[in-house]
């Protein structure tokens, strides 16, 4: 769970890379970021907004992994990419099912209910446009084959990365912006 601190050094990577004109590749496992009230003391959700308006303003590529859980502004801090792609028994989702479940039912007990409702896994998320690929694991999960999961996940990164090269700068943030836009006009 990243704190302001990290935020901020994420977004001074992606203009780095912006300056020397590199892609930027990142990879989301995060429960969130980091809930703390020193965090929030110290700027969290500001950190938060500009980490998501660099990815969104930046004129390289970005293409964003989710390889095990992200969960609300803390994952899409770092996930505003061109392509979003997704290990297939990752999640992704605003909040988690037991905070959903708390909130709607308040108890934890509906955790099951919430997770569906929430269509946090990756062929929904799929369905709905929320992400563009989702990438196989192995059988039994990434952990049972880690050098399987991670070619799958290289070969994965190189097709969503490789026509993006080609693209303008300015075309790349215009795809980037009208791809978020878009999100949530799609319904299962």
């Amino acid at each position: 769970m990243a704190k302001p601190e990290g935020y901020r050094k994420a977004r001074r990577l992606m203009e780095l890379a912006e300056r020397f004109r590199l892609p930027v590749l990142t990879f989301v496992d995060t429960a969130g970021a980091y809930p703390g009230i020193e965090a929030e003391a110290r700027g969290q959700a500001e950190a938060i907004a500009r980490a998501v308006e660099t990815c969104l303003t930046l004129t390289v590529p970005l293409v964003a992994t989710v390889i095990g859980e992200g969960g609300s502004g803390g994952a899409i801090a770092l996930a505003a990419g061109n392509s979003v792609l997704m290990l297939e028994n990752a999640v992704y989702s605003v909040i988690s099912p037991e905070g959903c479940a708390s909130i709607l039912w308040r108890s934890a007990d509906n955790a099951a209910d919430a997770a569906e409702a929430l269509k946090l896994t990756a062929e929904d998320l799929l369905r709905l446009g929320v992400i563009d690929t989702v990438v196989a694991e192995p059988l039994g999960g990434a952990h049972r084959n880690p050098a399987a999961a991670i070619a799958a996940t290289g070969a994965a990164i190189a097709a969503a990365l490789t026509p993006l090269l080609a693209e303008d700068g300015a075309a790349l943030k215009s795809a980037r912006r009208e791809k978020f836009l878009r999100m949530g006009s799609r319904s299962l």
